[in-house]
């Protein structure tokens, strides 16, 4: 259980820091008060979750509800962190940490603490940080009521006039166990979080475990990497994490390390989860829903097996919530992917063609399981509808510790995509038959849209073969075309496709030359009787 820790005066705790070897010019500038010190490591750290595990789950209470309550969207939108007092402000390190306040929707307190040589100090809540209105209800909150999270801002010692560090972030954690960053277009989209339990479950509602408890490594150099370690702590799961986060010129990497201990039975532990929004695309969209062409953080999931096969399967936004389970076998990667940076698909200031992609990398081998995709359904832009994670064969049962490492990549293109494969860049679905005769009733047709590798290389009268499959149904009217738009390597292959009843159908494709594959392999789930 968390306690509440001995303040320290500002004198005392500037004395006691410099004893400790913590870089007192910098915390006492920033004004930011400190707590006692206390012994940190990564495995004690790992050993009291595991401890924890162990004992009822009581979540940390809110230290104020009526308070926070009054805090809504608005009121807070308006309490900024004043960069002056950010953690690392003059460093030592490139990059300042400011901190987001409670609210109606962040009430539970994350504990932020920074460690130097093997101590820990808590950074005690004070309103003082926060530029907030004079008659703010934020101003009541109790002394020590905790953060609700934080972000890293851009390097010091970046560009100062384009991006100066007071205004602009690089990585962000809020919100139960979530975290996002951005890539190298400066925005964020999608989220990660540090574990799923129960997402989609029939007769079970999803948990949403916390980090309670933040640690920053006080840096050694200047260098591009930080690192904090969390505490997570649920109704089913503890935690221990360890990240070494990078910005990069282009992207922002993670290097993750976690221990998630069973607390009780979970149906579906999803290790390393991603979470986005899918509305519509150029696949489909109800009539008249919204003027945008298509509106979503992420359009696809994109796999790579642990026999090689590169797959891409469409996002759907369902009539009813789906979870797709693949199998696989120490699987190498996958992603919840915007591959589509076009503007003019979105025509839309929020510019969702500039959100980032995420790619888990497994570290070591994680044996037998799934990447499973939930899909749930939405009609606004509001809500994260898609996940995707990875969930080990074994049935989680308590008592269990799932050790697992990770490198997730926040990027603008697909990482490790060999140049001997085409992608595939559109799924676009029509009422099916031939132009100029009537439609038969039940038929859809496809076009599925390929681009570069080996089909840029395509010698004059070579056309790809399209193979598809189906897990019910009928093909017919089946070909493939060069996109006449005169882009090199640029193909589509084109079918109409017909099935009976109302339950989901899995749809496979790619296009092949001779003996030689050409392209990822593309997946669908078609609903029949969706308009």
């Amino acid at each position: 259980m968390l306690h509440r820790r001995t303040f320290l005066t500002a004198s005392a705790a500037t004395a006691a820091l410099a004893a400790a070897g913590f870089p007192v010019g910098a915390l006492a500038e920033s004004g930011l008060k400190l707590g006692a010190p206390a012994p940190f490591s990564f495995e004690a750290l790992k050993a009291r979750a595991k401890a924890l595990a162990a004992q009822p789950y009581k979540a940390a209470p809110s230290p104020d509800p009526a308070v926070l309550d009054a805090i809504d969207y608005d009121a807070h939108g308006k309490i900024k962190f004043r960069p002056q007092d950010a953690l690392f402000a003059d460093g030592p390190g490139a990059f300042p940490v400011t901190f987001f306040h409670l609210g109606r929707f962040f009430q539970r307190p994350v504990r932020m603490r920074v460690v130097k040589d093997g101590k820990a100090r808590e950074i005690i809540y004070e309103s003082r940080y926060f530029d907030m209105p004079k008659d703010s209800v934020a101003r009541k909150l109790k002394e020590n009521s905790g953060f609700a999270g934080f972000r890293f801002q851009e390097s010091r010692f970046g560009d100062q006039k384009e991006k100066p560090w007071q205004t602009n972030d690089w990585v962000a954690f809020l919100g139960a166990s979530y975290f996002r960053a951005i890539g190298g277009l400066y925005q964020y989209g999608l989220s990660a979080r540090g574990v799923a339990i129960d997402s989609a479950v029939a007769g079970k509602g999803e948990e949403f475990p916390d980090f309670t408890e933040i640690y920053f490594q006080t840096p050694t150099n200047d260098g591009p990497t930080v690192t904090i370690f969390a505490l997570l702590e649920g109704p089913s799961v503890t935690g221990a994490y360890r990240f070494d986060m990078t910005r990069g010129k282009d992207d922002v990497v993670m290097d993750i390390t976690a221990s998630v201990n069973v607390r009780r039975a979970v149906t579906r532990l999803g290790l390393a989860p991603l979470t986005s929004m899918y509305w519509f695309s150029e696949t489909a969209k109800p009539t008249m829903a919204d003027w945008r062409p298509e509106v979503h953080d992420s359009d696809g999931l994109a796999m790579w097996t642990g026999a090689g096969e590169r797959i891409w399967r469409p996002l759907n936004n369902p009539p009813y919530i789906t979870a797709s389970a693949f199998s696989d076998d120490n699987p190498r990667g996958f992603g919840l992917m915007q591959r589509d940076r076009n503007v003019d698909h979105y025509l839309d200031g929020v510019r969702y063609e500039r959100r980032p992609s995420a790619w888990v990398e497994p570290i070591g081998g994680w044996g037998k399981g799934a990447v499973e995709l939930v899909e749930l359904t939405t009609d606004d832009e509001i809500h994260d509808n898609i996940v995707a994670m990875w969930t080990p064969a074994a049935p989680a049962t308590p008592g269990q510790t799932h050790d697992i490492r990770y490198r997730l990549y926040w990027v603008n293109g697909d990482p490790f995509f060999p140049d001997s494969l085409a992608k595939c860049v559109a799924t676009r679905l029509g009422n099916g038959g031939v132009p100029g005769q009537p439609r038969p009733k039940g038929v859809r047709k496809f076009m599925v849209e390929f681009l570069g590798g080996p089909l840029k290389d395509l010698k004059f009268g070579e056309k790809p073969e399209v193979v598809l499959s189906a897990s019910r149904g009928k093909f017919s009217y089946i070909f493939t075309e060069a996109v006449p738009d005169e882009i090199p390597g640029h193909w589509r292959a084109q079918f109409d496709f017909s099935a009976e009843g109302a339950e989901p159908v899995d749809l496979r494709c790619y296009l092949r030359l001779g003996d030689k594959v050409l392209t990822e392999t593309w997946l669908f789930q078609y609903f029949p009787n969706r308009g």
